[in-house]
């Protein structure tokens, strides 16, 4: 029972000294959240989480690694992610300092520590005991906490049985090289391979025991309550904590079956695609359709400029444009080629999920494969490797049309992305259908589909392993 309650007109904050003479453990209650928004953004963190690249499972802290060292630039930090469920997570520690920010679930957390040094510890475990602190975080929400390094904690549900999850945080690592480190442990740290789980030290077995003593009262070890809209002990906080539960359980049921997904979009001037009045002298898009009259003819042009380029293959970079076609696709272009599919198909049209000037690279024929992947009609890439060019395209009933796509690679800090289009319409149908749809091809189709391409290519030149899905449009 608290045996006094202060009313501050700041943050409430509490600071706990060491023990040990190191730093003191700090920590500040921010704001609360709306009711049950605490296990809902749990839920929605932990998703996206586990879809990390660098997510880790263990020590019930599952984690990932969001921003990791660059020691060749003098960066030691590191940026973690990380969750403690229902059941809370062992008493641990780390060898540096820690700062982290966090959301309580709707239950509230508790958050335990204990000063003692490894020495005292073995002198006797009970010095363990007699450092231990407690401070209690209400329901849903956002604080902050600071230790410094060799502090033992833990954080657990602030009710025993709690359905409640103790919160989500965003963990700096000041230093990751920080504290008393094996030299395997500042190796990986070195390399970038550490992770929360490797950096961790679990409680030795001797105090361990006292922990789970029968004898041991948790709520005999000081404690500290912070409380932000309600005070503590009062009936008040009894009903505020049972309808903040309440709701945390349906937000948590709904968080976690509806999933969570993001998005990223790039944009910028570098990014603006132009029409040009024509194809380039040395574009293959000019000896297509030879002898046939052009009804339609354009060609885009996007210009990338601010990224060094410098150990760049133009055809390993058309490659990933191509591939951004296929797997960065806008999504308005995708929802007009499933209207136009279901309107041609009864006349028996080509019909595909891709816009139509590069529906080809979805052709099984395997006759002509760029860079032994995608089936093109043409293909040329100069001695150089700094263009390289691929037409693609099909025959209809009623049209024909070829598109050129290629990329020019003309100095380390500039690049050319070009996609160009020639229709010969074969009958009436085919010029209607092409007046149809030219203003939507020229201003919205095309321009669209190049720069989401093209976009997804200069991100997986830059980070190979992000996701492949980048923008819709």
């Amino acid at each position: 029972m608290l045996n006094l309650t202060q009313v501050v007109e700041t943050f409430p904050s509490v600071r706990i000294p060491s023990e040990s003479g190191g730093l003191a453990v700090e920590v500040s209650l921010i704001a609360q959240i709306g009711h049950g928004a605490g296990n809902h953004l749990f839920a929605s963190v932990a998703s996206r989480q586990r879809q990390h690249s660098a997510f880790v499972d263990e020590l019930d802290e599952p984690s990932a690694k969001l921003g990791g060292t660059d020691f060749s630039k003098g960066d030691a930090t590191s940026l973690y992610s990380f969750v403690v469920g229902p059941k809370g997570h062992p008493f641990h520690r780390h060898a540096g300092h820690r700062i982290f920010t966090a959301v309580s679930g709707s239950g509230g957390a508790q958050l335990r520590f204990s000063s003692a040094s490894e020495q005292q510890i073995q002198e006797d475990p009970h010095n363990f005991m007699r450092a231990l602190r407690f401070v209690n975080i209400p329901p849903d929400c956002l604080f902050t906490v600071r230790f410094g390094g060799e502090t033992w904690h833990q954080f657990s549900p602030l009710s025993r049985n709690s359905l409640h999850p103790v919160f989500f945080a965003l963990s700096c690592h000041t230093n990751e090289l920080g504290g008393n480190l094996s030299e395997a442990l500042k190796e990986d740290v070195l390399a970038n391979k550490a992770s929360i789980p490797s950096l961790t030290e679990l409680l030795p077995d001797a105090v361990k025991a006292l922990l789970e003593a029968k004898d041991f009262k948790a709520d005999a070890v000081p404690t500290t309550t912070l409380s932000l809209d309600a005070p503590p002990g009062t009936f008040h906080r009894v009903v505020c904590n049972t309808v903040r539960s309440g709701a945390g359980v349906m937000r948590g049921l709904w968080g976690s079956w509806k999933g969570a997904s993001g998005f990223l979009s790039h944009g910028g001037s570098a990014r603006s695609v132009k029409e040009l009045s024509s194809p380039p002298a040395d574009s293959l898009l000019l000896e297509q359709l030879s002898g046939l009259r052009v009804h339609h003819e354009d060609t885009f042009r996007l210009r990338v400029t601010g990224t060094n380029f410098g150990n760049t293959s133009a055809a390993n970079l058309l490659a990933a444009v191509l591939e951004g076609f296929m797997l960065n696709a806008p999504s308005g272009v995708s929802n007009l080629m499933a209207l136009r599919n279901v309107l041609v198909k009864p006349l028996g049209l080509r019909t595909s999920p891709l816009g139509c000037p590069v529906s080809s690279l979805l052709s099984p024929d395997t006759s002509n494969l760029f860079v032994n992947r995608y089936p093109v009609l043409g293909q040329s890439t100069n001695a150089g490797d700094s263009k390289a060019q691929v037409i693609l395209g099909a025959n209809d009933k009623h049209l024909l049309f070829r598109s050129c796509v290629s990329v020019e690679i003309v100095d380390k800090h500039h690049v050319d992305v070009m996609l160009g289009t020639r229709v010969h319409c074969k009958n009436f149908f085919g010029r209607f259908y092409m007046a149809a749809i030219d203003y939507v091809h020229r201003h919205y189709v095309t321009p669209t589909m190049l720069r989401l391409a093209v976009e997804y290519a200069v991100v997986q030149e830059k980070e190979p392993a992000v996701p492949a899905k980048l923008v819709t449009a």
